[in-house]
């Protein structure tokens, strides 16, 4: 039955599943709703499965259609992918849009330099920096034929294709008018003062977070906020600590501490699927980072 389905079906069933509603899903796809509707009806009988059930004024999802609403926006971001690979790449005229998974770190400290070579070399094409979720990484390297790529540590990725991305090194923070610190930050204080965390998740990204634990330093997390960048923040006006990347403190009003542990530097990759390697469009991509970070690494 799968070799008989309209591959056009597959926009339809993620804006169904998305939009939850025929109409707001015609409005998206730019049809008209009988020919959503008739979608629809197709689709349901395919999965000989409601999909979306009427309560009250609104629909929501079936069972199924919960499990299939994790698949659809990968698997409809895969076709897409599949449709615009070239033989050659000319970024000058492709509109090639360009999907990459990286946290608000990664796009704080690359975004600038990113922006400005996009708009010279490739200014009608268009990279999608996503935010980082958990299962790009607990499902990873599958996830990843959803996505072009994806910026994390050495740690968390294995066994597929990366590039050595960018280099930092974790510091402390605090608030200036912190009096609980004094002239240097002690072991003794990152066991006792609060802690705002980046991130508590099992492949969280803070993976100092762990060699602190190794050295015996049991943090105490006060506030855990899923940004780095909004993280500085939680410290003013308190005794809270925290740990950061030395290149997000550049502008920063916070008192920067070298951590009394020894930690190893932050080393990022871009990761990708191994069937992303031979295309030439990719190629183009992964340059751009590179040239990025050493852009955004060596300011003029």
């Amino acid at each position: 039955m799968t070799r008989n389905m309209d591959f056009n079906l597959l926009r339809a069933l993620q804006a169904l599943l998305e939009e939850r509603s025929v109409t707001r899903a015609a409005e998206r796809l730019g049809l008209s709703q009988p020919a959503v509707s008739g979608a629809l009806s197709k689709l349901r009988r395919h999965y000989d499965d409601e999909l979306l059930t009427r309560v009250g004024n609104s629909y929501q999802l079936t069972a199924l259609a919960q499990q299939l609403l994790e698949y659809a926006a990968g698997a409809a971001a895969m076709a897409d992918r599949v449709f615009s690979l070239q033989a050659d790449f000319d970024p000058a005229t492709s509109e090639r849009a360009f999907t990459v998974a990286v946290s608000d770190y990664t796009a704080t400290v690359l975004g600038q330099s990113l922006s400005r070579l996009l708009n010279e070399r490739a200014p009608r094409a268009q990279l999608h920096l996503q935010q980082l979720a958990p299962d790009v990484m607990d499902r990873a390297p599958e996830s990843l034929r959803s996505l072009d790529a994806v910026v994390l540590p050495h740690s968390l990725l294995t066994d597929v294709p990366y590039q050595d991305l960018l280099r930092d090194e974790w510091v402390c923070v605090t608030a200036q008018d912190n009096t609980a610190v004094g002239e240097e930050l002690t072991v003794e204080d990152l066991n006792e003062l609060p802690w705002v965390f980046s991130f508590r998740r099992r492949t969280a990204l803070t993976t100092a977070m762990r060699e602190l634990r190794i050295h015996g330093v049991e943090p105490r997390p006060q506030i855990v906020i899923e940004s780095y960048a909004a993280l500085p923040s939680f410290l003013i006006g308190t005794n809270r600590i925290a740990l950061i990347q030395r290149r997000l403190t550049a502008n920063t009003t916070l008192r920067v501490l070298p951590c009394p542990v020894q930690l190893a530097p932050l080393l990022l990759a871009l990761w990708w699927h191994p069937s992303h390697t031979a295309d030439a469009g990719h190629q183009w991509l992964r340059q751009l980072f590179a040239d990025a970070e050493a852009v955004a690494g060596h300011p003029a």
